[in-house]
């Protein structure tokens, strides 16, 4: 790995503890601030907001600076929003710090990803991109366990302190280790919002939010059917969800040399209906617990394939926007988080049993996979090939 990757893999791995190890704590916050679980989910909504708000804004609004000197400034952000979690004196400032502590997450990996695909190899943009992301992956193995530890044996604050000194490492990497890339020559800003009036713009969005939702509809109730269906103690779920960790992180990097190799559509295309098959095998198989471990690791291993293709075709499609259309997928990827647990919601409310989650999950990533289908028909042949082939037209 370039040492100068290692600042982005560092704010992926901040952004992935601070993103998902609020699930685990939260009968820990709940019963420390006096509120209801149901009160304290709203923690990680704010979360999921504050993301899909400052995923475009912040980006337009550090347009006009140095990529080294915005990254910079948005570990510093992700550092003091969350440390503001430490010293919360109740509900609604945590609430506040948790919004304000997903402003910057979507503009990071928006930026961060045209950084890592300027300082990769020619050839390896999309594998470039996968390192920044395996910071989020490896959050999933080991990072949210130990936060979820800690909350859970010691204080739940304790982890926000541990997020935050992991952001300011951040910082410092990113200047010690970040070279000063040239401003990119940026396109009026009226020429650069004209890329969401492309209905490929949408369509990449639609695609990223359901297709990658479905992931979702399996891994928000992963609890309930480890315990109720494939028979697994409450007290094994948390070893077993950093086996699911482990598949992120090599879904990752399979789906960044795919990306690479081959046509990211025609890839995304492929990998959604494997997606579907495999949430489809989680559905019929997981009352054996042999059968569900290896779906644990391998459902989210497929699903994390996703990642490199989908930003590789957002930059390639988005000439002259590229940051501000990384940005915004990252805010369709939390769309999906919420459709996917709202959606698969649906049929346990109405009684039904923990696998039925994924009926849904199955749909959402076939929607996905035609949504690609209709992209790879409207578009030359010429615009679809992979990275290693096609160079990206950054300005």
């Amino acid at each position: 790995m370039k040492l100068s990757l290692l600042p982005l893999a560092l704010g992926g791995l901040t952004i992935g503890i601070t993103e998902f190890v609020m699930m685990g704590l939260l009968p820990d916050v709940a019963r420390d601030l006096n509120v209801t679980i149901p009160e304290a989910g709203h923690l990680i909504a704010a979360y999921a907001i504050g993301v899909v708000v400052g995923a475009p804004l912040l980006v337009v609004a550090g347009r006009n600076m140095p990529p080294k000197k915005m990254l910079t400034i948005l570990a510093l952000m992700l550092t003091v929003f969350n440390a503001l979690s430490i010293i919360a004196p109740g509900y609604d400032l945590l609430l506040a710090s948790r919004f304000l502590s997903g402003l910057p997450h979507g503009a990071f990996f928006g930026v961060g990803a045209v950084v890592a695909s300027r300082l990769a190899d020619k050839g390896k943009e999309a594998q470039s991109i996968a390192i920044m992301f395996t910071g989020l992956t490896i959050a999933n193995v080991v990072g949210v366990p130990l936060g979820t530890w800690i909350g859970h044996h010691l204080n739940w604050r304790y982890t926000f302190v541990i997020i935050a000194v992991i952001g300011l490492i951040t910082a410092i990497s990113m200047a010690m280790y970040m070279p000063a890339l040239d401003q990119q020559k940026n396109a009026p800003m009226r020429q650069q919002m004209a890329f969401f009036s492309k209905f490929k713009a949408w369509l990449i969005m639609f695609i990223t939010a359901i297709g990658f939702g479905g992931l979702f509809c399996w891994i928000s109730y992963i609890a309930p059917l480890l315990t109720e269906v494939s028979g697994f103690s409450a007290e094994n779920v948390p070893y077993i969800m950093m086996l699911a960790g482990v598949g992120m992180v090599a879904g990752n990097f399979i789906g960044a040399r795919l990306a690479d190799r081959y046509s990211p559509a025609k890839t995304l295309l492929i990998l959604l209906i494997f997606m579907s098959a495999t949430l489809t095998a989680v559905y019929f198989f997981s009352g054996n617990q042999y059968t569900s471990l290896i779906l644990v690791f391998f459902t989210p291993c497929v699903a994390f394939t996703l990642i490199a293709p989908i930003n590789m075709l957002a930059i390639q499609t988005a000439v002259g926007a590229e940051m501000i259309a990384s940005a915004a997928l990252q805010a369709a990827f939390n769309i999906g988080n919420a459709l996917g647990a709202y959606f698969g919601g649906l049929p346990l409310e109405y009684g039904y049993g923990y696998t039925s989650p994924e009926i849904v999950g199955i749909v959402m990533a076939l929607v996905g996979a035609g949504a690609t289908l209709l992209f790879i028909k409207t578009t030359p042949a010429s615009e679809l090939a992979p990275s290693a082939e096609k160079p990206l037209m950054m300005h």
